[in-house]
């Protein structure tokens, strides 16, 4: 590393002082410039020079611990090593501290104790007059000096003048005035005095004609780089270089330090900066530390006012300014006087002691509640030091908190909430923010939330917590399992609960019907007493609207009337953005999303969760984050798209832990062992179906959704009694729980499937009759599977129609599983009438779907199926396009799509709204574009473009 940057000039202008030194023209030179700008180098690389041409160096350095210490700096200098033998003893004697007794004089005040930040007391600033004693000892003092130097000549190095004791700058004022004619070059360096005690000091000392000033700047950006590239190496200052220079502000003892710190931790990817901010800042002594400590406390914008306030009656905003400035010029702070990372605010912060740091952060919020700051400014302060004494101080945590849940922010949120409850002293205080607190964790994590159920159950029976608070913690009790407990709780409300309160009554009955649908098994028996007609629409004032708009959609749903709650459904989900801090605002929305689902409207339920989706991680909360990637992916099984289903199951099951989703678990593990199934996963499925799972997780939808999805992965896997064990005791629940007409989940379809499997159709059949039978039979999602397996349990006569309705309710519907498994099954009618063409027509088309689906199962069994028509696959197929679908225009493409289907010219005309002519012209030039001679030659992807054709 080289020894000097950029201070060739100020070599040069010291070697030319040195040389009229030589020749009897005594010279003074002070090296000024911002800490940690190289003077102390500059000076020892100087000196070498000098004792290089016979030159005797002297050197003494101040020290701020030594500045009590009169006629300290004469003494080290007098004392220094390499005096003339002659001359030694004498100067030794005359620079003694007793010298300056004179106790007929001793009140004069020659000594000064200390510099303080605002300039008074300052070195350079004397207190009194200089005695008559001192007088005498600087001027014997100087007169030995200069005869020592008659022989041999003198370079005298003082460094750091600022910290020098007041006697010793009197002896280097006079040694100053008595340097013309003699050989002694003096160099002092200063940068640690602060003004405007600098501004005298320096004043003083170059107010002759022989004294001579060498400011010192920071580095230019190449010459830091240089600095940096001869420390690391040009390889590794190639990389890191850049970083390191733009943190340093040109200061060589920052570089210095960080170039240092990075060679002892090269592993590591981002520089050390704060040790190596804290060791110039160490150096430049504790009132500019003190100084940087409180603005970084305070912030980076804070006004020197507030900072010299936060450190009470030491310091003034002139001073508080002034050290900004000199921290500023030395590039330790930016070009606003601010840290210039992160990293740098921290560990000058942790380098105060605890205790310390804790005062500062209290009266740093003190000082903030008294100029009127907001209350997150005040709370991040009490947040930080751990304590909230003042009286004014809960409060303020309390407002900072629901400022917090405003923006999103729950772990800001959490953080004021929980040193408001260890502060609080009142017990219904202390009741309502541990709930506060319960409802911030719980977006963040249902676990963390979890330890405060049972002393909110206490401060509900002890009449801590209102109506509101207690519902919400029905609905936690309930999230974790805790069944019981919360019956217990809905059952001490309802006592309170009288005919005088019918708003209560009313968000009673809202959680009741909230409960008969998701958690039917704890529902039974258990209602409040109806309410007269003119009450109903009482809403409690304390209670969340949203909880009312989940029990109207839970009540739709219950009733089987799904598709006629579509509208309300989807106004809840347009204004579930203005709900995002309420309790009940994404219970709402999941019932929402679930009326769309019941409905058949899972393409629009699809686009809903994904945006509740992005919103919620957008604003990082985890709960919510988790129950839409859970939502979306239920939408995207629907639609036949597993591979989406089991990604989204996935991340929701990673922004929660199985844990953390309480009994909720059920259902993205649900979604994630269908969607593993369908894909061909099956030792995955397997390996969910081993997550442990309550016993109360069966008393809600949650374990019917799972009870459900094992049995899928059980049908999937040819375990047709177990799996019919399964879709059978999902009917016996729903029967139980009143819920048969709610059509929550199509068993009797699955059950009817494995009853075929284990080849008993007339038990299939009966069950296929009770599907068709049901209110919500006409929906396209439940009627086309129905007629699938009523095509496959019925007379083969029968086969054709019933599939081709299939199909024309599957494509509806929106679910390529079902479309894939009815294009199969009619291929195989086809097949068995002797329609070969058609019948390869519609493998190809179930085939491309399967495969566009990642539906590996039913992509295999195709396969074999292929096999028996005499197909050459799609592969075969494309490799004799030599153009291309790409090349195929926007209306060619859709005319070869449906020639694909299977449809005539005519058919095509028809449906395109052109004539047949028309069709066969873009037919001809689709042929010849692909290079086939024949429709069954057109490749099985023109299909996927049917859709466009309406």
């Amino acid at each position: 590393m080289p020894s000097l940057l950029e201070r060739d000039a100020h070599i040069d202008r010291l070697d030319h002082l040195l040389a009229e030194c030589l020749g009897r023209a005594g010279r003074v030179a002070l090296v000024d410039g911002p800490l940690g700008s190289g003077k102390s180098e500059l000076l020892r690389v100087f000196a070498a020079r000098a004792a290089e041409r016979g030159v005797l160096v002297v050197g003494a350095g101040c020290s701020a611990q030594e500045r009590d210490l009169p006629f300290g700096i004469a003494d080290r200098i007098a004392r220094s090593p390499g005096w003339p033998a002659g001359h030694a003893e004498r100067l030794a004697a005359l620079a003694a501290p007793a010298v300056l007794a004179d106790p007929a004089e001793s009140a004069g005040g020659t000594a000064l104790n200390g510099t303080a930040l605002n300039g008074t007391g300052a070195a350079g600033d004397p207190v009194g007059p200089p005695s008559p004693a001192l007088l005498r000892a600087c001027r014997d003092l100087t007169t030995a000096l200069l005869a020592a130097s008659a022989d041999t000549p003198v370079l005298l190095c003082v460094e750091d003048i600022g910290h020098a004791d007041d006697a010793s700058l009197h002896f280097l004022r006079h040694l100053v005035r008595h340097l013309p004619q003699s050989r002694v070059l003096l160099v002092l360096t200063d940068g640690s005095t602060p003004w405007p005690a600098r501004r005298r000091l320096h004043a003083e000392l170059l107010r002759h004609p022989h004294a001579h000033r060498l400011a010192l700047a920071p580095l230019s950006r190449a010459g830091a780089l240089r600095l940096v590239t001869e420390g690391l190496g040009e390889e590794d200052a190639r990389h890191r270089g850049p970083g390191l220079v733009d943190v340093a502000g040109g200061n060589p003892l920052l570089l210095h330090a960080l170039v240092e710190e990075h060679l002892d931790r090269a592993d590591e990817p981002e520089p050390r900066y704060g040790p190596a901010l804290l060791s110039c800042l160490h150096r430049a002594g504790p009132g500019v530390l003190r100084v940087v400590q409180a603005q970084a406390v305070l912030g980076e914008e804070a006004p020197a006012e507030d900072v010299a306030r936060l450190l009470g009656e030491r310091e003034s905003a002139d001073a508080v300014a002034r050290i900004r400035a000199t921290l500023t010029a030395a590039g330790l702070l930016d070009g606003e006087g601010r840290l210039r990372t992160a990293a740098a605010r921290a560990a000058v912060l942790e380098d105060l002691a605890p205790h310390e740091r804790t005062e500062l952060r209290l009266r740093a919020a003190q000082l903030a509640h008294e100029t009127g700051s907001p209350a997150a400014e005040v709370a991040r302060h009490l947040v930080e030091a751990g304590r909230a004494p003042a009286p004014w101080a809960v409060a303020a945590l309390t407002e900072a908190a629901e400022h917090a849940l405003l923006d999103h922010r729950h772990r800001t949120a959490v953080a004021c909430l929980r040193l408001a409850h260890k502060e609080a002293a009142e017990e219904n205080d202390r009741a309502v923010l541990r709930h506060r607190l319960a409802q911030a964790e719980w977006q963040l994590n249902p676990s963390a939330a979890a330890r405060h159920l049972v002393p909110l159950t206490a401060a509900v029976r002890a009449g801590h917590l209102g109506l509101a608070e207690a519902l919400v913690l029905v609905r936690y009790l309930l999230w974790h399992g805790r069944g019981e407990e919360a019956l217990a709780v809905l059952d001490l409300l309802r006592a309170r609960t009288g005919p005088a309160s019918p708003a209560e009554t009313g968000a009673l009955r809202d959680v009741e019907t909230w409960l008969a649908y998701t958690h039917p098994g704890l529902a039974r028996g258990r209602r409040v007493p109806a309410l007269p007609a003119d009450l109903r629409h009482a809403v409690a004032p304390d209670v969340d609207p949203q909880l009312r708009a989940a029990a109207a959609l839970a009540g739709a749903l219950t009733r089987g009337r799904a598709a006629e709650a579509v509208d309300h459904a989807q106004q809840v989900l347009r204004d579930a953005h203005l709900h995002g801090r309420t309790a009940w605002a994404e219970e709402a929305a999941l019932l929402a999303l679930r009326v769309l689902l019941q409905a058949g409207r899972a393409d629009t339920a699809a686009v809903w969760s994904q945006r509740l989706l992005d919103t919620a991680a957008r604003r990082e909360v985890p709960t919510a984050t988790a129950l839409y990637s859970a939502a979306h992916a239920e939408a995207a099984l629907r639609l036949g798209e597993p591979t989406t289903a089991a990604e989204h199951s996935r991340a929701a099951l990673t922004h929660l832990s199985p844990t953390a989703w309480g009994i909720a678990v059920g259902l993205p593990l649900g979604t994630l062992i269908i969607a593993e199934s369908r894909t061909g996963e099956h030792r995955s499925a397997a390996k969910h179906l081993t997550h442990a799972v309550g016993e109360a997780m069966f008393q809600s939808l949650y374990g019917l959704h799972y009870l459900f999805a094992r049995g899928e992965h059980y049908l999937a896997t040819r375990h047709g009694h177990a799996a019919l064990a399964d879709f059978l005791s999902c009917g016996e629940l729903l029967r139980t729980w009143g819920l048969d007409g709610a059509g929550v989940v199509p068993w009797r379809t699955q059950a009817a499937d494995a009853w075929l499997r284990l080849d008993n159709r007339d038990r299939a059949w009966r069950l296929i009759h009770e599907q068709l039978s049901r209110a919500d039979a006409d929906l396209p999602h439940n009627r086309g599977p129905a007629l699938r397996l009523l095509a496959a349990a019925g007379p083969a006569g029968r086969r054709g129609p019933l599939l081709t309705e299939a199909v024309d309710l599957t494509e509806a519907s929106g679910d390529r599983y079902e479309q894939v498994r009815v294009l199969t099954d009619l291929s195989r009618a086809h097949q068995g009438a002797g329609n070969k063409r058609r019948a390869r027509l519609l493998l190809r088309q179930a085939l491309h779907v399967a495969n566009m689906c990642a539906l590996k199962p039913l992509a295999q069994e195709l396969l074999s199926v292929s096999a028996d028509l005499g197909e050459s696959g799609p592969a075969a197929d494309e490799a004799r396009e030599p153009g291309g679908v790409g090349a195929l225009t926007e209306s060619e493409r859709r005319v070869a799509s449906l020639a694909v289907l299977g449809y005539t010219n005519r058919e095509i005309a028809g449906r395109l709204y052109v004539t047949a002519s028309t069709v066969e012209q873009h037919l001809t030039r689709v042929y010849r574009k692909l290079g086939v001679r024949r429709r069954k030659d057109l490749p099985a992807d023109l299909w996927a473009n049917l859709r466009k054709t309406g």
